[in-house]
C-alpha cells in the first residue's frame, strides 16, 4: 500500500475538476453558498447535505465541499486524515479490524488508502473497498464484487456514503475474522478496481 497521498491520480483529477467548475455548476461561489449556509435550519451533516439537496439543488459533492467550507472548528476535514481517521475509528475492536484489514490491503499491490469522515477507502484506480465502523467494537466491509463471489457477503442494501461500485458487504465481528477469505476477497475486488 502507498503511503502519502489521501487520492488516486484520477480521483485528484476528478476532485480538481469539480472545484475548478464549483460556480459554474452551483451558479454561486464557495462564499456565497457559505453565507447561505448561515439560513440553514439542521445541525447535522447529512442532515444539512439533504437540505443544500433539497433547497437547492445541489448534489452530494458540491454539497460536501460547501459543508467542508463551513465545518466546525476543532472538526478534521478532507486535508486532515489522520484526524479524521483518529475521530471514526475510536473504538478499539472497530480500530483492530480496520487495521487488520490495512495489513491485508498493504499485501495488495498498488493499493493506496484515503480517509474520509465516514470510512476509510482502499483505492487503485479506482476505489474498490472501504471499511467503517460499527457499535459495538465491529466493522463493515464494502468491496466492488458480486455478493455470489461469496457465502460470507451479502448485498449491499443500505445506501452507504462510499461508492455504489461497492455492492457487497461483510460485517466483522473482530479482527480474527479478517482472515484468508477475507484476504481472497480483497484481493479480487482489487483486481476489478
Amino acid at each position: 500500500m502507498k503511503p502519502g497521498p489521501q487520492l488516486t491520480e484520477r480521483q485528484a483529477k476528478w476532485f480538481a475538476s469539480v472545484q475548478a467548475n464549483f460556480e459554474a455548476q452551483t451558479g454561486k461561489p464557495l462564499a456565497a453558498w457559505v453565507e447561505i449556509m448561515k439560513t440553514c435550519p439542521e445541525t447535522a451533516h447529512r442532515a444539512r447535505a439533504a437540505w443544500l439537496k433539497a433547497e437547492h439543488g445541489l448534489g452530494q459533492n458540491h454539497a460536501a465541499q460547501i459543508l467542508d467550507a463551513v465545518r466546525a472548528e476543532g472538526n478534521p476535514g478532507w486535508d486532515e486524515p489522520a484526524e479524521l481517521r483518529a475521530a471514526l475509528w475510536k473504538d478499539a475492536g472497530s480500530l483492530a479490524i480496520m487495521e487488520a484489514v490495512e495489513a491485508v490491503a498493504a499485501g495488495v499491490e498498488g493499493v493506496m488508502s484515503g480517509q474520509r469522515k465516514g470510512y476509510t477507502a482502499f483505492s487503485r484506480a479506482v476505489q474498490f473497498a472501504a471499511i467503517r465502523p460499527l457499535k459495538g467494537g465491529r466493522a463493515l466491509l464494502g468491496l466492488k464484487l458480486e455478493p455470489e463471489a461469496s457465502a460470507r457477503l451479502s448485498p449491499a442494501v443500505r445506501k452507504e456514503s462510499w461508492s455504489e461500485r461497492l455492492s457487497a458487504v461483510v460485517e466483522l465481528d473482530n479482527a480474527a475474522a479478517v482472515d484468508g477469505e477475507i484476504a481472497r476477497l480483497f484481493g479480487a475486488a482489487a483486481e476489478r478496481g
